[in-house]
């Protein structure tokens, strides 16, 4: 153990990298939280060291660059091993296959410079107390929240997704949010880095314990919430979630209406049952919204009047003023002769996915986007929620196209209050990685942030009704194939979270800060 903590390259690169990499296993599918324990604590010792040895060992004088290079290398580990299924979508198309290092590597390195820069803002402070743990807490989330806003935002794998197996805690997201969660949670995994001492201090078992009653109240609470909650159901209209299996070679192996047709008859509708059919992102492959009336009759042989279809397709307009196009990835709302009868054009789009950044410098060298297609999709104005009309009884639908849904207190406004969030998805990018079933996490903490039912309609990924618990109602896994069918739910009512957002969060942080203070002010650290 001595040479380890005196080995500049295991203190500050490679144990870093392992602990990152451990960390991993607290999300889902594996849902390993504990580790969090020892990962987080073991963490901050190494920066306690790194601040003790500067001097001696590392180095004749002190140099705050060793707490970024140990920061970087525990956030490669965590992204290397949590977000590797991200290059999994370059291994279908042969002009990207010579690009999978790059994003290997180069995505998860531009990722841990978040982490980077946490460890390099608190490292100086680093002490074995509770003023350091709250330090510490504060300025991880906070980083972790500008890694979820900066620039296009990246917000997975938070810590608070360590905790998706628990609904009853998950429950606490409808008055905190996510990276309030994430906040509590880093300070409770900290914890035992106050017992890397040789004598018991009861000013530090009294602050553990008031973290353990905290999650305790917070589990209490989840039940509570979980038990007195009812919701109401629209007993004389359904809804259809539809996952048709489809891989990305049948899409180059057989012919789009050959797939259209499987996925009317994996829908199996009833002309006289009033169903709203929700079929995934990404199905019309070949076609435009504005070729898709030449399936026409097809669906007006199996749908009726009592029937609408939400997918996603590509579409356009023509600007005549600059003699241009522009793309978009769209969700549309259709009728059984496949009129448009409302349109949602995505916002928020994935970098190299479904843009090119820098794109006129870029696609002179022959990079385009990894989607079909090689004119970059453009965003859309706004998110607004749509009225099925009178014949659904004015159900109020609000789209999200893909990840969309993995932004907290970003996917409706507080005064929107739709009866259901619709999400499409076409997981097939990701193969069988672990990258579906974070997607799907995600799904669930917006339902509980939110108050809202999320219907997800995700091709080889996880499809499912969730309600605003967080609940699973009806759901298929990755790889099967066939329909969810349940009752159109009502808005129930919003959460504390739907009104107030991300301002929670902030709260909490000037809160940890007083704490700080006053710890440090009174000496309680002494």
């Amino acid at each position: 153990m001595f040479f380890l903590t005196n080995n500049k390259f295991f203190v500050i690169f490679f144990i870093p990298f392992l602990l990152g990499a451990i960390t991993v296993l607290s999300f889902s599918p594996y849902n390993l939280t504990i580790v969090n324990f020892f990962t987080f604590s073991i963490l901050l010792f190494l920066i306690l060291e790194v601040k003790k040895k500067t001097q001696s060992i590392f180095i004749k004088k002190k140099s705050k660059r060793y707490f970024f290079y140990l920061g970087c290398s525990y956030g490669f580990g965590f992204f290397l091993l949590g977000n590797y299924w991200i290059s999994i979508s370059l291994t279908h198309d042969e002009m990207f296959t010579g690009l999978i290092p790059f994003a290997l590597i180069l995505i998860p390195l531009f990722l841990s410079l978040f982490f980077g820069f946490t460890i390099l803002a608190i490292g100086v402070f680093a002490k074995k107390n509770i003023s350091f743990i709250l330090l510490f807490s504060s300025v991880f989330s906070f980083f972790e929240f500008l890694r979820g806003n900066l620039l296009t935002g990246f917000p997975w794998n938070l810590i608070s997704y360590t905790w998706s197996w628990s609904l009853e805690i998950s429950q606490i997201l409808s008055l905190i949010g996510s990276y309030s969660l994430s906040l509590l949670s880093i300070t409770l995994f900290c914890t035992p880095f106050l017992f890397f001492q040789k004598k018991i201090v009861l000013k530090n078992i009294i602050f553990i314990s008031s973290f353990l009653l905290i999650f305790v109240t917070i589990y209490s609470y989840g039940v509570f919430r979980i038990n007195n909650s009812a919701y109401k159901f629209d007993k004389k209209i359904n809804i259809k979630i539809i996952s048709p299996n489809f891989s990305l070679k049948d899409y180059a192996t057989y012919s789009e209406e050959f797939q259209i047709k499987r996925l009317i008859k994996i829908s199996n509708p009833e002309k006289d049952k009033k169903t709203l059919f929700i079929w995934p992102e990404g199905i019309f492959y070949q076609s435009y919204l504005d070729d898709i009336k030449k399936y026409q009759n097809l669906f007006k042989d199996r749908f009726s009047e009592n029937h609408l279809i939400i997918l996603g397709i590509n579409n356009f307009n023509n600007n005549i003023e600059v003699d241009s196009k522009k793309y978009f990835n769209s969700l549309v709302v259709l009728n059984h002769e496949l009129d448009v009868l409302s349109l949602y054009n995505k916002i928020n789009l994935v970098p190299f996915g479904e843009f090119l950044p820098f794109e006129r410098i870029l696609s002179k060298f022959g990079f385009k986007k990894i989607t079909p297609g090689y004119s970059s999709f453009s965003p859309g104005d706004k998110r607004e929620m749509i009225n099925l009309g009178n014949n659904f009884n004015e159900k109020l639908i609000l789209p999200l196209i893909c990840y969309e849904i993995i932004y907290p207190a970003n996917i409706k406004k507080k005064e929107q209050h739709p009866d259901l969030v619709v999400n499409i998805s076409e997981d097939a990018w990701f193969g069988k990685s672990i990258g579906p079933y974070q997607h799907f996490t995600k799904a669930i903490y917006r339902s509980i942030e939110e108050g809202v039912f999320v219907a997800r309609s995700a091709n080889k990924g996880i499809s499912a009704l969730i309600d605003p618990n967080g609940k699973v109602l009806k759901s298929l896994n990755t790889g099967e194939a066939g329909n969810i069918e349940y009752k159109f739910p009502y808005f129930s009512k919003s959460t504390l979270f739907s009104k107030y957002g991300n301002k929670i969060f902030y709260l909490i942080i000037i809160l940890y800060m007083f704490l700080i203070l006053i710890f440090r002010k009174f000496k309680f650290n002494e």
